[in-house]
């Protein structure tokens, strides 16, 4: 099954509770929350405080994503916040079995995000603890990039060579333009943010992205 996570931070902040509303009516399947910290990537967005928040307009699945330094200190926090499931950067400097106990044991399932320019190889070792693999098809930190399409290659990868059978998600770039070789490489968790919260038919766009 298609998964839909429309990105929370193409949304407007000023009425979150009615665009949350408008994309769960719309058949998402999670919410997708972008956590920067100025330092792994430029950007600053939001902390645990904020999926606090979030938890308690929905009852959609919180993927978090963090695009932070230190995911093992941080990474139980945004769980306990309330977010199912926190994926961490293999490019991050920390103790990644370590931080994968962390999560866990604050109560969320955990995955690992890789780069563009990132060799799978980094995230094989880890790959029995996945319950997610983020396959980023730009760069993260930096708004209005283009698809990456040479990064499908990971995905079928991760399918093929190594059989892996948890979630695949992407992240960057998709549209219904780019959704059907997000799906035919094998990714079931697409993440989609200005594609669907520029538009006023969210339903639309969110079962276009599905299975268009």
């Amino acid at each position: 099954m298609i998964k839909i996570a429309p990105s929370l931070l193409s949304a407007d902040f000023g009425r979150l509770e009615q665009e949350i509303e408008s994309v769960t009516a719309g058949g998402a399947d999670l919410l997708h929350l972008d956590v920067m910290d100025g330092h792994f990537v430029p950007n600053i967005t939001f902390g645990p405080f904020i999926v606090k928040a979030i938890r308690r307009l929905t009852a959609l699945p919180l993927d978090c994503h963090l695009m932070i330094d230190d995911p093992l200190t941080y990474g139980p926090q945004f769980a306990e916040a309330g977010a199912d499931i926190v994926t961490f950067h293999v490019e991050a400097r920390a103790d990644h079995g370590a931080t994968f106990d962390a999560i866990e044991a604050a109560g969320a399932r955990a995955g690992l995000v890789v780069n563009p320019d990132t060799s799978l190889m980094r995230v094989v070792p880890f790959l029995d603890r996945c319950a997610m693999v983020l396959v980023m098809s730009v760069f993260p930190g930096f708004a209005g990039q283009a698809f990456i399409p040479e990064v499908l290659d990971k995905v079928r990868t991760l399918r093929g060579e190594f059989g892996y059978t948890g979630d695949i998600e992407i992240d960057g770039g998709v549209s219904q333009s780019t959704a059907r070789v997000c799906r035919e490489a094998g990714a079931n968790v697409l993440v989609a943010g200005s594609a669907i919260f520029r538009e006023e038919d969210r339903a639309g766009v969110i079962r276009a992205i599905r299975e268009d």
